[in-house]
């Protein structure tokens, strides 16, 4: 797994995909801040993880569009699959390569909480008390938002993987991921409409919930507040284990078949 993880990370800065994600995720994530947070002379950075996860519906295909795609159409995927590695290594080792360039870009994007905390330091300069009374409840939503957008990310990789696993055109790949992740981060907002009356648009509170369920956004919420909620890291994690679990069986059949 280590050479596989090693081979697809480097992968990322021969060719110019990996300087374009993270150049476009940090572009995204300052403008974001600077309409969401800094030009709305605001505290709450709420808004801007929640956008910021929209985006992501976008940047996540970049990763992920290549990981299998690519092996198929440069005909190297008999050479992959007879490698002395498992199929988990060859899966995990893809996966966590581009969920490495994923966390590097979120780690990068941190610079941008630094205005918030000097201008919070120097408009509260000589209030200590009320400084730490403002900056605590920041500094839980940011840690929370950022714990957050890694889980998110986390799944919707395993998802990219996934879909990457079943193409070799990295185009359809990629519009493909775009098409189920938009649909799995959206799909929740249709049972917050309403009609004229008030009354849910969706009328079963069953499909309500499914739909609530489906979505990733549907459990970001608590963390934007700076609640940490277990039920939500788990189905994260859940998320990102049935999809990495799918794009192992397919290489099996294909393996044996």
């Amino acid at each position: 797994m280590r050479a596989i993880y090693r081979k697809e990370l480097r992968s990322y800065f021969i060719n110019p995909i990996g300087y374009i994600y993270l150049g476009v995720f940090l572009v995204s994530a300052a403008v974001l801040f600077y309409f969401t947070v800094l030009g709305n002379a605001t505290y709450s950075t709420a808004s801007y993880f929640t956008l910021l996860v929209g985006a992501l519906t976008i940047l996540i295909p970049l990763l992920t569009m290549r990981l299998f795609a690519e092996e198929k159409k440069l005909r190297t995927e008999q050479l992959l699959l007879t490698a002395p590695v498992t199929l988990t290594g060859m899966v995990l080792g893809k996966y966590f390569a581009a969920l490495t360039v994923f966390g590097a870009g979120v780690l990068a994007s941190v610079i941008n909480f630094i205005p918030l905390y000097v201008i919070a330091s120097a408009e509260r300069a000589d209030e200590a008390e009320l400084f730490q009374s403002t900056l605590g409840p920041v500094t839980g939503e940011i840690f929370g938002g950022l714990i957050a957008l890694l889980l998110v990310g986390a799944a919707l990789i395993a998802v990219g993987t996934f879909i990457s696993s079943l193409t070799e055109n990295q185009l359809s790949a990629a519009v493909i991921s775009i098409a189920v992740i938009g649909a799995m981060t959206l799909i929740g907002l249709l049972t917050g409409i309403t009609d004229a009356d008030g009354q849910p648009w969706i009328r079963f509170a069953w499909i309500r919930a499914v739909l609530n369920w489906i979505s990733v956004l549907g459990r970001f919420g608590s963390f934007t507040n700076g609640i940490f909620d277990f039920a939500a890291i788990f189905y994260y994690l859940s998320l990102a284990f049935v999809f990495l679990f799918l794009t192992i069986r397919i290489y099996e059949k294909r393996r044996w078949g």
